[in-house]
């Protein structure tokens, strides 16, 4: 292996680790990309903002965009380092939002998360301490970075882990559901092969018994001397029609038996008087047999063809045979010695078989029948996607027609088991009838349930409306917060501000009880960075730095410090401090 291959395939090996837990599309290798680059550029941009510049905008820009790409792969190491840097480097806001959200999915297991996002939490809030350090107002920075981290990072990553799950369980569910499809079909094959058995034992057993019975004696009646030629004619068709349906039954039993039909390719003799196979052609060649066999015994019947002979599908090509026999076989019972008109018609879209016999003649006698013949013809088109019509017409007689496809048609599943819940589907999604639209082969999973979404579906629609409901319940709660958080500071102001004339009317020596009950008690995040700066305090004193409520338009700030000792004001002082 040569050192251009080695260097190829560590990078596949480092990529291949980098892209874990999951495959990654080039769609999706792309977007990681442009949303590293975006999340780096906003870093820079918010850390500009706030006064940096030179190496540093370059230093956070990178480093929140190799950040932003190892989310996933080290989802709690990134959560707890970027919950730790985020309060001492502003520019990282955007960079903790979308780290929130992501390890809400990424992290396995709930207890793990939770220790997760509570180290996070803890390294947040003692960073933010540490950076605006002021022990009369640590309890405010708590409070603030709270809703500062419930805002930008547990709040979305709960948002994200209630999708997983959600996706997770509705993938189990379908893998469920597919599984009991599976068992059932197997059950259900199972009982229709053995009653198939049954019933081929059955007909083996009963039917095949008396046909054998017919052939045997038609046999030995057609060799008799005292019949006359046109009798032995007769006879001689009654032992084909035997010998025929014999082979018949044998080739049903063993499809019921085994499921499996002779091929369709193969050569099938049509049955005539002299022909010692006894097979007919089941299929449009064999019609011409069918009007034969009722011609020699003595029924009236006359075949038409029309159109240019084309070739059909097996099944069509039987079903077309299975209709014109039926309809014979109707009409020899209910109309005898009726003519009876055979037409097959090649039409441009299909073929068109018709059997119309006219009124019988005289009433015919007890008919047995199992009234399923035409259900079954109906039956038998509709799978190879025809239609048949059978009643009676104008004057009297019976017509039965038929119309049958040249093309083969293939019936569709009544139950799809690959999307049976309309969103969870685990191949790649199709376009119309089943056509792979270009490009979406590499498809995530993520990318897939989002096109279902767009999709529609009655299921789907649940779903995205429980999300948008929770996504709105959440805004909701950050609505409230951050009112709750804007009165918070208002109201921080006011115990950090007095006016300039209440400076001006209070006096040195007075009690330090007096004094503090008449200023605002200063303990507000606002006056955090106050503290230290001014003329020097005097010692041993404690003092009391509160902000002017004057609008200034100057960089300086305007700050009044009362300092207290031994119970009584010692030192008032106005001065300016710039932060």
């Amino acid at each position: 292996m040569d050192a251009t291959s080695r260097i190829r395939a560590g990078i596949g090996a480092g990529w291949g680790w980098f892209a874990a837990p999951e495959f990654w599309s080039r769609r999706r290798t792309a977007g990681e990309l442009v949303l590293a680059v975006v999340i780096g550029l906003l870093a820079a941009g918010s850390e500009e903002l706030l006064g940096g510049e030179g190496w540093q905008l370059a230093a956070v820009g990178l480093a929140a965009a190799v950040l932003s790409l190892l989310r996933r792969r080290l989802p709690v190491t990134m959560l707890v380092v970027t919950g730790g840097l985020a309060p001492l480097v502003p520019g990282f806001l955007m960079l903790l939002i979308l780290i929130g959200w992501s390890s809400g999915r990424y992290i396995a297991g709930a207890g793990r998360a939770l220790i997760a996002y509570t180290v996070a939490y803890v390294l947040n809030i003692a960073a933010s301490v540490v950076d605006v350090w002021d022990l009369h107002r640590t309890l405010t920075v708590v409070f603030m970075s709270t809703l500062y981290y419930l805002a930008t990072t547990l709040a979305p990553g709960l948002a994200n882990r209630y999708w997983t799950q959600r996706r997770t369980l509705l993938h189990t569910l379908q893998e469920h559901n597919a599984q009991l499809l599976r068992e059932r079909a197997m059950v259900v094959g199972q009982a229709r092969l053995m009653e198939r058995q049954r019933i081929a034992q059955d007909m083996h057993d009963s039917l095949g018994h008396q046909l054998a019975l017919i052939a045997v004696h038609t046999g030995a009646l057609e060799v008799d001397r005292e019949l006359t030629d046109r009798q032995r004619e007769a006879v001689g068709v009654l032992r084909n029609a035997s010998v025929t349906a014999m082979h018949e039954l044998r080739e049903v039993v063993g499809i019921l038996r085994d499921g499996v039909a002779a091929p369709s390719g193969a050569a099938v003799p049509p049955a005539r008087s002299g022909d010692s196979s006894g097979r007919a052609a089941r299929g449009t060649a064999g019609i011409q047999e069918l009007v034969e066999t009722a011609q020699g015994a003595g029924n009236r019947v006359e075949l038409r063809r029309r159109g240019e002979v084309r070739p059909l599908p097996p099944a069509a090509d039987h079903a077309a045979y299975r209709i014109v026999q039926e309809a014979l076989t109707n009409a020899y019972k209910h109309a005898p010695g009726a003519l009876i008109g055979v037409e097959v018609r090649y039409e441009p879209d299909s073929l068109v078989v018709e059997i119309v016999n006219e009124a019988a003649a005289h009433a015919p006698g007890d008919v047995v029948s199992g009234g399923q013949g035409l259900t079954g013809l109906h039956e038998r088109a509709r799978l190879v996607g025809g239609i048949v019509h059978a009643g009676p017409v104008d004057g009297g007689g019976f017509r039965v027609a038929g119309m049958l496809p040249y093309g083969t048609v293939e019936a569709a599943p009544l139950v799809d088991a690959e999307d049976d819940f309309r969103q969870q589907s685990t191949g790649p999604l199709v376009g119309d009838r089943g056509r792979v639209p270009v490009g979406q082969a590499d498809w995530t999973l993520t990318e897939r349930e989002l096109a279902m979404a767009l999709r529609g579906g009655r299921s789907t629609g649940r779903g995205v409306a429980m999300g948008c409901g929770i996504a709105f319940a959440a805004l909701v709660l950050l609505l409230v917060a951050g009112g709750f958080g804007v009165y918070f500071l208002v109201s921080s102001l006011e115990k950090g501000m007095i006016d300039p004339g209440e400076y001006d009317a209070v006096e040195v020596g007075a009690a330090e009880q007096d004094v503090r009950d008449r200023l605002p008690s200063g303990d507000t995040v606002t006056t955090t960075g106050l503290h230290g700066k001014g003329p020097a305090e005097p010692e041993g004193s404690k003092c009391l730095v509160l902000m002017s409520s004057e609008v200034v338009e100057s960089e300086a700030e305007p700050v009044f410090r009362f300092c207290f000792k031994d119970g009584k004001l010692i030192e008032k002082k106005s001065y300016e401090v710039t932060r």
